[in-house]
């Protein structure tokens, strides 16, 4: 089943007309998510919904054996349900394949409006190990590869026809045309980069604690203990980026202005601002001076 038809699919279960049947809470078993957090207030929000108004939209399930389900969609009721302590719940039952169940999981999951960059990266991720049935850790390595092929093609200036797409990679291709998020490329430079962040940096975005663009400054500070500080600092008062960019500034070691590696780089700097080369005169005697400086290099 291609995600259009998944996209399809999952429309179609939504607008079903079919009566919702009630089943047992504890009759629903859960499968592992691309979604680990859930904010806890919006958790309660639908708690206080759901206790006034109950559960208006079904849970989609599908039969495992005898009067046991598995969860495809909506955990979020779910959760909210057993919070309650329901003993039963509306669902929508269908028959679906693993393919089908796994696709539907996912896509409900990557069109969540609150699921954080990290989240929705990972479930990417899985989407993409599921479609190209390879384990979820060569995915990156696949894309990076994808990344670098591009870029040769497009610096090789005579190689007017570019090389046909593997398998994998229309397959790649197509799971990003379907699911409109963003290009691979885009993807491949914007996101994958994040799950190399620092594991507290990564918790972080997981708990939706900080927005990604914040902590991927943070991420830039490499001692560990002034990350720290600064990571508690900007989720317990909620700093602006600009605020964190200040902060990263007024740490960071300035460099010795004595020191011949400073000194050659700001001499550097001032000469070409200064264009000498454009003053015939001031160029000529700024010729001998670096006829001086490089046999200087040379006798090394």
């Amino acid at each position: 089943m291609s995600l259009v038809e998944a996209i399809v699919l999952q429309s179609l279960i939504r607008e079903t007309t079919t009566v919702a049947e009630w089943v047992s809470l504890r009759s629903i078993q859960t499968r592992e998510q691309p979604r680990h957090y859930f904010d806890p207030e919006k958790l309660e929000q639908l708690v206080q919904s759901i206790a006034q108004h109950g559960i208006l939209e079904p849970l989609l399930v599908r039969p495992l054996q005898t009067d046991q389900y598995e969860l495809v969609a909506g955990e979020r009721r779910y959760r909210a349900a057993l919070k309650l302590g329901l003993a039963e719940v509306p669902v929508v039952i269908r028959q679906l394949s693993d393919e089908e169940a796994v696709q539907l999981a996912l896509i409900e999951n990557l069109q969540r409006e609150d699921l954080n960059p990290i989240e929705e990266t990972e479930g990417v991720l899985q989407l993409l190990a599921f479609k190209l049935e390879m384990p979820i850790q060569k995915i990156p390595a696949l894309l990076y590869q994808m990344k670098n092929t591009l870029e040769k093609e497009a610096d090789a200036k005579n190689n007017v026809i570019p090389n046909a797409l593997s398998d994998q990679e229309q397959k790649i291709q197509s799971v990003f045309q379907d699911l409109g998020l963003m290009s691979w490329l885009s993807f491949t430079c914007n996101r994958l980069p994040l799950l190399n962040l620092p594991n507290e940096v990564l918790e972080a975005i997981r708990g939706g604690k900080i927005a990604y663009t914040k902590a991927v400054a943070i991420a830039r500070v490499k001692d560990d203990n002034q990350r720290q500080t600064l990571l508690n600092q900007a989720v317990e008062n909620n700093l602006s980026l600009n605020q964190i960019r200040a902060y990263i500034r007024s740490i960071k070691p300035q460099p010795d202005p004595q020191s011949p590696k400073v000194f050659v780089t700001i001499l550097h700097q001032r000469l070409l601002k200064a264009k000498l080369w454009e003053d015939p005169q001031r160029w000529t005697q700024a010729q001998e001076l670096l006829s001086k400086l490089e046999a200087l290099l040379e006798d090394d």
